[in-house]
């Protein structure tokens, strides 16, 4: 399988948000604002500006309030499409969001991304090396990973190490950070027992399977996951 750039992507926004209250005690969190912006247009911008045009947006907190960013999102981003995967009854969690709203989208391998990270549209273009990646091994999934000498706002160390061949191990290669976003081909989403699950599981399955890969983040990246994590980006970002 050879990808279609740009792939379409899944934004997991159904998130209740609790480690950045009182910041989401009446709003979700990706329209949390930083520095002037929701942070789901901040992640939106990188992508639409490597030319990414349809997107699937799950919803379960404050889902009205998502819907309505969601209908707007088009006049910020003219040219994109957007549809909304409601999760009104019950929250899947990562992994069954993103499940549930394949149906919204059509490409394969699919792009899904985090709605609490981003980076500068003009610091990095890493989609492209992402997809070069999957293209290479296209029964791999491909993280996107950040150096933690780069991150703003992540409180660990790191989650995996990258080898200098690309592949992600526990221990062996270059400590990183998962940036939250992944291109992986709708198959590892088969076979899923139905209802919530984590991404991790699909993560921990490739790992298994020595076919975790991962592209490295060339950009600061901003990991938005309490209020001095957003208070920091915002000074950060104004005086860039």
């Amino acid at each position: 399988m050879t990808i279609r750039f740009p792939p379409d992507a899944i934004l997991l926004a159904a998130g209740l948000g609790t480690r950045l209250r009182p910041l989401t005690g009446t709003r979700p969190k990706p329209l949390v604002a930083v520095a002037g912006q929701p942070l789901i247009e901040r992640v939106v911008a990188p992508l639409a500006g490597e030319g990414l045009t349809r997107f699937a947006v799950n919803a379960h907190y404050l889902a009205d309030q998502m819907a309505a960013a969601v209908d707007a999102l088009p006049l910020r981003f003219p040219g994109c499409r957007f549809s909304l995967s409601r999760e009104d009854e019950v929250m899947l969690g990562t992994g069954g969001g993103a499940r549930a709203a394949l149906p919204l989208i059509e490409t394969d391998p699919v792009l899904v991304a985090n709605t609490d990270a981003f980076w500068r549209p003009a610091d990095d273009r890493p989609l492209a090396r992402m997809a070069a990646r999957f293209d290479a091994d296209p029964d791999s999934v491909v993280l996107l990973c950040a150096h933690p000498a780069c991150a703003l706002g992540f409180r660990r160390s790191h989650d995996f190490c990258l080898d200098p061949k690309s592949a992600i191990t526990k221990d062996s290669g270059l400590p990183v950070i998962y940036a939250g976003v992944v291109l992986l081909g709708r198959v590892w989403f088969a076979g899923r027992p139905d209802g919530p699950f984590s991404m991790n599981r699909i993560f921990e399955a490739a790992l298994e399977q020595d076919r975790l890969r991962g592209v490295l983040l060339d950009a600061e990246w901003f990991h938005i996951g309490d209020p001095e994590a957003r208070d920091a980006a915002e000074r950060r970002l104004r005086e860039a």
